[in-house]
């Protein structure tokens, strides 16, 4: 019951991790590039005021259950659920020494000016960004994998043996 409990926390948080990057990635990213710039560093330098407590706490859980159910199980489910700790680690790594210090940039371009290299920049940015969310997916469908395949190896061996006592 623990374990069960476990995957749904994990499932969940680094499902709620790889839509929110998602989201920022196939929607926001590319309308990025199709305003006037003033307009994207102001809306970006607000947007990372909600978004980074919110990401970050997304990370811890997605992180910790990934890890607690890497502890409670063996073989196979181990294996998956801690590459996926991995891929959140690797999420918030990438997130933390490559999108941040760019939010810290962004926040001053917007009440200052951009640097004539402002473009090479955030296309770093959005190649982070990419890398995050990336790593993000894969972990979830890790975490989804460990949570299907058990009943459907369940039900397979459950119909052998009814098939061999027959």
């Amino acid at each position: 019951m623990r374990v069960r409990a476990t995957k749904g926390i994990a499932v969940a948080a680094t499902g709620l991790l790889a839509g929110a990057f998602g989201y920022g990635a196939v929607n926001l990213g590319p309308t990025f590039w199709e305003v006037p710039l003033d307009m994207r560093l102001t809306f970006h330098a607000e947007l990372m005021k909600m978004n980074s407590p919110v990401m970050l706490s997304a990370m811890a859980v997605a992180g910790a259950g990934s890890l607690a159910l890497t502890l409670q199980t063996r073989g196979r489910e181990r294996a998956l659920a801690a590459a996926a700790t991995l891929l959140v680690g690797t999420s918030f790594l990438v997130t933390r020494f490559g999108n941040v210090p760019i939010n810290a940039q962004i926040k001053v371009w917007a009440t200052t000016s951009a640097p004539a290299d402002y473009a090479e920049i955030l296309h770093r940015w959005d190649l982070f960004n990419r890398t995050r969310t990336s790593t993000a997916l894969i972990a979830f469908i890790l975490l989804v994998i460990t949570a299907v395949a058990p009943l459907q190896e369940r039900r397979e061996s459950g119909s052998e043996s009814g098939s061999a006592s027959s």
